[in-house]
This record gives C-alpha cells, sequence and structure tokens, in this order.
C-alpha cells in the first residue's frame, strides 16, 4: 500500500534516525523503503530491512538532482501511495493508514499535520498545497503529471506540483490524522541559497499559473513578501541573486493559466470565503491576528463577507487568524485563545472533525 520515499544527502545519521522511527510504526499494510542518495561523499549505510521487516531499496544519483530525486523512486515504487518524507522527517504514528484507504478517488494527494521537533507546526503549505516532508501522492497521477520538476531544484516544487493536480482535476486532502514529526536538522541549510530559490521558484509558480489579469500582481506580491523576509532574515543578497534570475528566466516560463476558481482554490480563497462564511455569521467586527502567508487574502474575504476589521480586540467580536498556512493556524489559534476572551476562527476547516469546526474558544 505504502512506499516511503526519502531523498538523502550527506546526512548519514539523520537517514538512520529516520529509517528507525518507520520501522517502528510497525504498520500493518504492505510498505517499503525507498532511500535516493543524492552524490553523498559517502555511500549511505542503509539496512536490507527495518526492524519491522519492511524492505529497504537504495538509489544512488550519480549527481545532486534536489527533490526531482524523488522521481527515480517513484517510478521504481511498487505500492499505490507515495510517503513522500525528507530524512530528518518521519510520520508520528500509523493514524495516516485510515486517511489514505479512504481517500476518494479525485483525491491526488493528502497533506500531512507538519510538527517541528522543539515545538510548534512548520510553517509553509496551503489548504491544497502539501508540504514536501510530509505528503502522500497516488503514484499513478504523480507519475502521470511527470513528477516534481527538477528545473526547481528545492523549494516551492511542491506548489508547481499542486498546481498541476488541480488542473488535472485533483484535490489535495490535508488531514491531521497523518502527522509527521521534522526534526529540520540544521546542516546542510544556507538561508541566503534558500531565500534565492524561493524568490525564483515561487516567482514562476505564479507566472505559470495565475490567470492573466492577475498574473503581474501575483508575482509582484511574491517578490515582495520575499523581500521582506530576506530583511528579517538578513538574506538580502539571496534575494537580489534570486530576483536576477526571475528577471532573466520568468519570460521563458510556460504558461498554464487557471480558470480564476480553480486560482482561488490553488491560493486558498476559496477554503476561506467558504469557511468564513459560516463562521461570521452574526459577526460584524473581527480583528485579525498572526498575520503570514496571504493576509491580504483573508482580509480581502472578510471584507467581502460585509465584516469590519478592527484595529483593536477590545472592539471586536471575534479575531480571525490572518493566514492561509496550516502549521501557523494551528499554532495561532493555541497562542491567541489562550490569550483572548473572544472567539478565535481559523480562515478555513482545518480543524479535526471531533473539534469544534469553526471556532476555538476559550475557556
Amino acid at each position: 500500500m505504502i512506499s516511503f520515499i526519502i531523498p538523502t544527502r550527506d546526512r548519514p545519521e539523520d537517514l538512520r534516525l529516520t529509517l528507525a522511527s518507520i520501522g517502528a510504526l510497525r504498520l500493518p499494510e504492505p510498505a517499503e523503503v525507498i532511500v535516493i542518495d543524492n552524490a553523498s561523499r559517502f555511500t549511505p549505510m542503509v539496512p536490507v530491512a527495518l526492524a519491522d521487516g519492511t524492505p529497504v531499496t537504495l538509489i544512488l544519483n550519480a549527481v545532486n538532482e534536489g527533490a526531482a530525486a524523488r522521481n527515480h523512486a517513484a517510478r521504481a515504487a511498487r505500492h499505490e501511495w507515495l510517503v513522500m518524507l525528507d530524512d530528518d522527517s518521519a510520520p508520528l504514528d500509523g493514524g495516516f493508514l485510515d486517511a489514505l484507504r479512504a481517500a476518494p478517488v479525485d483525491v491526488g494527494a493528502v497533506a500531512a499535520e507538519v510538527l517541528l521537533e522543539g515545538g510548534g507546526h512548520e510553517a509553509g503549505g496551503l489548504p491544497e498545497v502539501p508540504i514536501g516532508c510530509g505528503v502522500a501522492l497516488r503514484r499513478s497521477v504523480f507519475l502521470s503529471l511527470g513528477g516534481y520538476d527538477s528545473s526547481f531544484d528545492y523549494y516551492a516544487e511542491e506548489y508547481d506540483l499542486a498546481a498541476r493536480l488541480l488542473l488535472a482535476g485533483f484535490r489535495v486532502a490535508y488531514d491531521r490524522s497523518f502527522r509527521v514529526l521534522h526534526r529540520k536538522v540544521a546542516s546542510g541549510r544556507d538561508f541566503t541559497a534558500i531565500v534565492e530559490r524561493l524568490v525564483r521558484n515561487n516567482a514562476w509558480v505564479e507566472q505559470r499559473y495565475a490567470p492573466e489579469s492577475l498574473r503581474s500582481a501575483a508575482v509582484a506580491s511574491t517578490l515582495a513578501r520575499y523581500r521582506a523576509i530576506a530583511e528579517k532574515e538578513e538574506a538580502l543578497a539571496g534575494y537580489a541573486r534570486g530576483l536576477a534570475t526571475v528577471r532573466e528566466t520568468i519570460s521563458s516560463q510556460a504558461r498554464t493559466p487557471m480558470p480564476p476558481a480553480l486560482y482561488d482554490r490553488f491560493t486558498g480563497r476559496a477554503h476561506a470565503r467558504e469557511h468564513l462564511r459560516a463562521a461570521l455569521r452574526g459577526i460584524d467586527r473581527v480583528a485579525l491576528v498572526a498575520p503570514g502567508k496571504h493576509e491580504t487574502i483573508v482580509r480581502e474575504v472578510v471584507r467581502e463577507l460585509g465584516v469590519r476589521e478592527v484595529s483593536s480586540h477590545a472592539d471586536a467580536h471575534a479575531a480571525v487568524i490572518a493566514t492561509l498556512s496550516p502549521g501557523p493556524i494551528l499554532d495561532a489559534a493555541s497562542e491567541w485563545g489562550a490569550r483572548l476572551s473572544i472567539p478565535v476562527i481559523t480562515p478555513w476547516a482545518l480543524a479535526p472533525a471531533a473539534a469544534t469546526p469553526y471556532m476555538l474558544r476559550t475557556a
């Protein structure tokens, strides 16, 4: 049923810990692990099988292909679902199996709730954009779409794949029964290089898929967002390199613009509109808290629904979390739910079925 796919490069101890974590799950379904080595200095040592008997295959790449190395492993995989991990991430339990078994045929991917070892959640992702170190993909769908685009190297390749999934008629489901722990090892992470790729790759995504009427504004907004991040993280050199590459390459990106309604799903606007229409019924004043990715969309949807935004929590009837990324939403719900005496409302429905679907209220 499951093929775990793990790219790795020069992190043998992290890989060992991840393999041990998978072996400790003792899943009741058929599984395999495929490790794809991205031209490490030394060939990683992997067992023939994990502690629970799950077979392990090692594929050696002669060059570092970044995230696209996963494509080789996908072609070699034997099972229906490809569970994409990093060499420092692993499922916390087997709770995701039910989600995969029950996934409707139009669900091409199931996105995990990605937690960080030090507490809190991984940033990134959107309602229908998974985080690459914790997502299950239907093998047939993934291969039919050509897998990850090798030109991205790392970062935002999930956004490009998610856009192609949606264009092909599939959905991405976010399921909190699928929990992945990301240890987020610092080695091998150069934030200046990361910012450079984030600038280039996210601009490419907007250039490729935004409706023509929104394309220029979407690219400009993306560049402004990552300039602010680069300033905060003191990585302006990476931003400058990324911006230069964008200027050189953006016109060569093949356009497959989404219809506006589909683009609203891709950005999360459709999810916010549907959820907040019900969640804000009877509420006429809100304060926005914890701004993050697509804060502007949350603000626009609130206004579209005829609800007034106020700056003071004391004047608000509720607080709305102003980001569409699932991890930051969950962290903000916990933090602001403890701080405020008014309801704290998530901008889209990501609470587990057993929880209140619209509001997280303080006692």
